[in-house]
């Protein structure tokens, strides 16, 4: 599917990903944007000022406001969701609610439409806590009930199985990504690289969680954005999952914080913390689908695109972001 003079519906645009998406897109097409702007990224950009760009606030539980959104839509990349630990913690039900029922009104919204392709936005996290090179075929997981952090797992996984039903029953042209451990420039919300970053910069300690021996393989922003529009453009795409992510970018989380702390010149001190919830200790994804089938393949490294993240902080000198 060509990308060009395109009807583009973002859900959760505003958002850290979902408004780097419409940075790609907007200049050959009409980009709609339904957000409740409860994370806004936009505001670090001139998206809002584009005439190829409206912004709706909105809730994507309010069935009719995501209908007339998508009305006239060629294409819907739904990206709303409640996300972050503390935030899934503290709001498990409204967790539930709007990564599931918010799905089911995008889903509905894009059959009524008509839409050529719909992107279902779902997380690493539908593998559980220990995930090594893990393929889209693998298992999931839906973690042990009444731990509120596997809430957003579930909600995703189960959106998952609601999408590529309605693909099935319905003939949806759907798509569904699972990004691993996403940052960069304009990131908002909490995310270790994000706080590192931000803390490094006023030489504040580093807090980490438990020992720092957790896994995680980052993926930079833009690199993520590039798996999205392969899965916009390639038709083979369509009624598959991907995995998008950089897995040579690997690092337990004490490393990275030593490596943020460096790259930042920083006199930081490293501190570390008990936990209180059940974290994910490794998460490494295997790529090799999207490689295959779509020709993916992340360009930028772990250091280059730290380096990156931490000189938009530098000339920004602003860390709003971290308390949105």
């Amino acid at each position: 599917m060509a990308l060009e003079n395109k009807k583009i519906l973002l859900t959760g645009g505003a958002g850290f990903i979902g408004s780097q998406i419409a940075l790609r897109l907007f200049h050959k097409n009409e980009i709609v944007i339904f957000d409740n702007l409860h994370r806004n990224a936009l505001a670090y950009t001139d998206l809002a000022e584009s005439d190829n760009v409206s912004v709706i606030k909105g809730d994507v539980l309010n069935r009719d406001e995501v209908m007339e959104a998508a009305r006239g839509c060629d294409v819907l990349v739904h990206l709303a969701a409640i996300a972050g630990v503390d935030t899934v913690m503290n709001m498990p039900t409204l967790t539930m609610k709007v990564n599931l029922l918010g799905t089911f009104n995008a889903l509905e919204a894009a059959v009524a439409a008509g839409v050529e392709r719909f992107i279902d936005f779902s997380t690493s996290e539908v593998f559980g806590s220990h995930v090594y090179m893990g393929e889209e075929h693998d298992s999931t997981t839906l973690g042990v009930v009444g731990e509120s952090r596997w809430t957003y797992a579930v909600s995703k996984l189960a959106a998952e199985h609601l999408t590529h039903a309605y693909h099935k029953e319905y003939g949806l042209p759907a798509v569904t990504v699972r990004p691993f451990n996403v940052y960069g420039p304009q990131q908002v919300g909490i995310g270790a690289i994000h706080t590192f970053v931000v803390e490094a910069l006023k030489g504040n300690d580093l807090e980490i969680h438990g020992e720092g021996t957790q896994i995680r393989a980052w993926c930079y922003v833009d690199d993520m954005v590039d798996g999205v529009m392969l899965c916009l453009e390639k038709d083979e795409a369509i009624g598959h999952v991907f995995n998008i992510g950089n897995p040579r970018a690997t690092v337990t989380v004490a490393n990275l914080a030593h490596l943020v702390k460096r790259l930042c010149n920083s006199e930081s001190r490293l501190v570390y913390s008990q936990r209180d919830y059940v974290d994910v200790e490794l998460r490494i994804p295997s790529i090799k689908k999207a490689m295959n089938m779509l020709g993916y393949w992340p360009k930028v490294d772990l250091e280059e695109g730290l380096e990156r993240t931490i000189e938009w902080y530098r000339e920004t000198g602003d860390d709003q972001a971290s308390k949105t």
